[in-house]
């Protein structure tokens, strides 16, 4: 197989022109003076990357930062302001709802006409119609008109025709998103078959599970640009920390500016065992931020407890403005704590322990385990479950308790706890997020598969 690439974006950036109001068109077009009676709206800004034969790459992003107008250029089916892109190989594509799709034509007339858009000859088409309508599963409405579908049904003739087109390269922008379930599992399943034959794929989504499962590489997109791009996990770990780490980010950002401005020292409690930290500057005393003094209390005490313990994981990921701390954990069961691995179906005790370098009220402690190709198992948090949890005192430290059974078919899993704080007015503010923290063996017998242990019970009886 080729090594070029079969995409290829170089400094592509896409520009709309804004008008306040209708006449300013007119009034722009016949300035004399060649006023400009418009504002530009930047959808796309130095978008540069490369997909190699046969990646899945999943495109990932917040509504408006660009990524239908991407799929949309590479395409064809619009013309990018700046930059260029090539594509090589047949090219199919999935983009909005009803694309190519002639609302007054029946399903039959529609699938011929797609085809022809995608250089498919009649014949070709009459050798796989059977296995596109089969595929589609909408029956006798193949020969209704296509106004009188759903969206369902539109979806599903759609991809059908798509992917049964032997494309080399399947682009795919949330059409999936309104089919049903089992359409879905079916569409997937597609993709691995066109994974394994070495075709390309390249989809939107905002499920970051399907990217983790499902591709090969990610792209995060945020207002035009590209913030990330690689190796699915990592990818989605700077989307999550933009998604739900923003606001502490931005408190940070302004605590660093005030930080900047004047001399300032710290008085604040310390971990257990360990001396306070002072910053002392002109014989001034001043308090610093909450999210600095924080951050430098972790400077101060380098040593994470975590890492000391068994099944901690070095390859976690962290985040947060650190207005608390969890700095140990525990993971145990009724005899004690667990050295070798978690026995299927035990009953399990994590204990979290947290330092709360200042006051901090509408606390959250959430918890989350996931495969080792990021799909997540189960998760909770104290929220969602109705639990207030009380507000900590300056210095104060605390533990959370954490206890599940093991129903987890034998394998390697690993355990995620955070702290955020509510904030009804937007998201939640992440205070000390620690994904994949610990690394969770589930040991015993493998004669099941799958992920959960359901306990399942088998009878047979006969008459």
């Amino acid at each position: 197989m080729s090594s070029d690439p079969v995409v290829s974006a170089h400094d592509l950036g896409k520009d709309y022109r804004i008008y306040d109001r209708p006449i300013d068109r007119v009034r722009e077009m016949y300035s004399i003076r060649g006023r400009e009676y418009h504002s530009v709206f930047t959808a796309l800004h130095n978008v540069t990357f490369d997909v190699a034969p046969g990646e899945t790459v999943g495109i990932i992003g917040p509504n408006g930062s660009g990524k239908s107008t991407l799929l949309e250029i590479i395409c064809g089916t619009l013309n990018p302001s700046r930059g260029h892109v090539s594509v090589t190989g047949r090219l199919a594509a999935l983009l909005e709802l009803g694309a190519g799709f002639n609302p007054a034509f029946s399903g039959r007339e529609n699938v011929y006409l797609n085809a022809a858009l995608l250089g498919i000859s009649r014949e070709e088409i009459d050798d796989r119609f059977t296995e596109i309508v089969d595929f589609a599963g909408i029956g006798e409405f193949i020969d209704h008109p296509v106004s009188t579908y759903s969206s369902g049904m539109y979806v599903r003739l759609a991809f059908a025709t798509a992917v049964n087109s032997e494309p080399e390269i399947l682009i795919v922008d949330e059409a999936l998103a309104v089919g049903d379930i089992r359409f879905q599992r079916k569409c997937f399943r597609r993709f691995q078959e066109m994974q394994r034959a070495g075709k390309t794929i390249l989809f939107v989504t905002h499920s970051v599970e399907l990217v983790q499962a499902h591709c090969s590489r990610g792209i995060y997109l945020k207002s035009g640009e590209i913030r990330a791009l690689g190796e699915p996990k990592a990818v989605i770990q700077e989307y999550l920390e933009d998604l739900f780490g923003v606001v502490g980010a931005q408190e940070s950002d302004s605590q660093q500016e005030d930080d900047n401005q004047g001399l300032q020292s710290a008085k604040t409690p310390s971990l257990p065992g360990q001396q306070a930290v002072r910053q002392e500057t002109a014989g001034d005393d001043v308090e610093i931020s909450r999210a600095i003094a924080s951050e430098r209390i972790l400077a101060h005490f380098p040593e994470d407890l975590c890492s000391t313990r068994a099944f901690y994981n070095p390859n976690e990921y962290r985040w947060g403005d650190q207005r608390a701390v969890i700095y140990d954990y525990l993971l145990s069961d009724v005899q004690g704590p667990i050295r070798q691995g978690v026995e299927r179906g035990q009953k399990v005790v994590l204990e979290v322990s947290i330092f709360f370098p200042t006051v901090l009220e509408d606390i959250i402690f959430g918890f989350t385990i996931k495969t080792v190709d990021g799909r997540t198992v189960f998760g909770a948090n104290t929220r969602e479950r109705g639990l207030e949890i009380p507000q900590a005192a300056a210095g104060q430290c605390g533990k959370v308790r954490f206890e599940f059974v093991c129903a987890l078919i034998p394998g390697e899993y690993f355990l995620s706890v955070g702290i955020a704080q509510d904030d009804s007015s937007r998201d939640n503010i992440a205070i000390d997020r620690r994904y994949d923290l610990i690394y969770m063996p589930v040991i015993g017998a493998r004669g099941d598969f799958g992920i959960a242990d359901v306990n399942l019970s088998i009878d047979c009886l006969y008459d």
